[in-house]
């Protein structure tokens, strides 16, 4: 596997341990407040991740700078988007969700225009 497609599936595998770890820790306390956060968790850093290291296996031809970036990007998106809407659920401010609003739309944008030049699968 190369190492773009291994590292969003790694973080793909990490986001999708913590959620489900977090999800019985709001099942067992009864306290959901904060399943909008726990939900992201899980599409964008699972959902979103694996689909993009599936992509990237199938496409080894679109692993290159742009890639890199895009992960980057993404997993940048991911650890603020995530902290950012239990911060605004909370009262704390939605500074950091809209930082991570931002940097998650890029980085499909991004991968969006990967798939573009790329096409889908070997080439």
């Amino acid at each position: 596997m190369n190492n773009i497609a291994r590292n969003f599936l790694l973080v793909g595998i990490v986001s999708l341990l913590v959620g489900m770890a977090w999800g019985i820790q709001m099942s067992a306390s009864g306290d959901h407040g904060l399943s909008a956060a726990h939900a992201h968790l899980n599409l964008i850093g699972f959902v979103v991740m694996s689909i993009a290291a599936i992509y990237y296996r199938l496409t080894p031809a679109a692993t290159g700078t742009m890639a890199t970036v895009h992960f980057v990007t993404a997993v940048l998106g991911v650890v603020t988007i995530v902290p950012g809407i239990v911060m605004a659920v909370s009262g704390s401010g939605e500074t950091l969700a809209k930082i991570g609003s931002v940097l998650t739309i890029l980085s499909v944008v991004m991968f969006a225009s990967i798939v573009w030049k790329h096409g889908f699968g070997s080439n």
